[in-house]
């Protein structure tokens, strides 16, 4: 009977340790009021897009990351960025957040040569 109870007590200590690792993923982030059309509690605030849904960040502030406002900031633009975090309701709430640099548009983009 021992010997169940140990191998039992050691099974479920083994399961709580493999949890999984929240992944790094790249997604869409921006201005949710400016470039998202999400309602907030008024100004500019971060916002993600995973997999076509929207959510305020936390964990993390549109100021901490450049100039909103600027010709590539968040209010003016999407941008990418990669992310460790989970959702928690309404609301991404990340462990990690670094924006890619901005790529340049193709100019070529829709043409046919």
């Amino acid at each position: 009977m021992k010997k169940v109870i140990s191998i039992l007590v050691l099974f479920v200590c083994i399961s709580v340790n493999a949890q999984d690792k929240p992944k790094t993923q790249i997604v869409e982030a921006s201005c949710g009021q400016c470039q998202f059309g999400m309602k907030g509690k008024g100004g500019c605030d971060l916002a993600v897009r995973i997999e076509g849904k929207t959510y305020f960040v936390d964990g993390t502030d549109i100021h901490k990351h450049g100039d909103a406002h600027a010709e590539d900031g968040f209010c003016s633009t999407i941008r990418k960025a990669e992310v460790v975090g989970e959702i928690k309701g309404d609301r991404f709430v990340a462990s990690s957040f670094k924006l890619l640099p901005a790529t340049a548009p193709d100019p070529h983009a829709g043409h046919k040569h």
